[in-house]
């Protein structure tokens, strides 16, 4: 019998290889932040599910006895929870691919500034403030705690934080919704990107992390670590 705390999905699989009927791989970085921000909506949407029923992703669905609880809809949860982990995993290759395709614009700008400064300005301004809603900071670590989960993921004093798993600078709401990230992820990695100064005065480092927020590491909250906005 299945374990009924678990989801019936495992961390592997994602939702689909396509997105409106075309292959991912085929999409424009437009159309794939796009599909980013719609990701990040249905994960929203279901981590309010999750809220409504008093849950979260690692909350028991049996009673002390083993039997599926009364007070709670378990099937509705299991199938949310299914469709979280499905969506995390979309979400994670949508942003290599992003990050992957950022690279190649700038690569292509870069050339183009060379040959004709006009059409790099051009190809700019097609793109719009795309980069910069990916990775404008929005909040700064100010402490960690040795042997914490953010520790453990590598999280440093002053380094700056531009994207926790779907929250971003558009719509961390004063770092409401990086709390609401947390509670909704207890025991799940959560991608972590931040930028992080070069102590020799070099460029700032970008960095790229998994934090999984956990109790009962030997110190208060899930993660171990003190945010401030930006």
């Amino acid at each position: 019998m299945d374990d009924i705390h678990a989801p019936t999905v495992s961390s592997g699989p994602t939702s689909s290889g396509y997105s409106n009927g075309i292959p991912k791989e085929q999409l424009s970085l437009q159309e794939l932040i796009a599909e980013k921000d719609r990701v990040e909506t249905e994960l929203k949407a279901l981590g309010q599910v999750l809220d409504s029923h008093g849950v979260n992703m690692n909350t028991g669905l049996t009673t002390f006895d083993g039997f599926p609880r009364s007070d709670i809809d378990v099937a509705q949860i299991r199938t949310t929870r299914a469709r979280i982990i499905r969506l995390k995993n979309d979400y994670k290759d949508l942003m290599l691919r992003i990050e992957k395709g950022l690279h190649e614009h700038h690569a292509r700008l870069a050339e183009q500034a060379q040959n004709n400064p006009g059409a790099a300005n051009q190809a700019q301004g097609a793109l719009g403030a795309a980069p910069t809603a990916l990775e404008a900071p929005f909040a700064k670590v100010n402490n960690v705690v040795a042997g914490s989960p953010a520790d453990s993921a590598g999280l440093r004093v002053g380094d700056t934080v531009t994207k926790f798993g779907w929250v971003d600078w558009t719509n961390h709401e004063r770092l409401s919704r990086v709390a609401e990230a947390v509670s909704q992820n207890e025991g799940i990695p959560i991608t972590v990107k931040a930028l992080r100064p070069n102590p020799s005065g070099g460029p700032t480092e970008t960095i790229q992390m998994q934090l999984t927020p956990r109790r009962n590491w030997g110190g208060r909250g899930l993660l171990g670590c003190h945010l401030l906005p930006l």
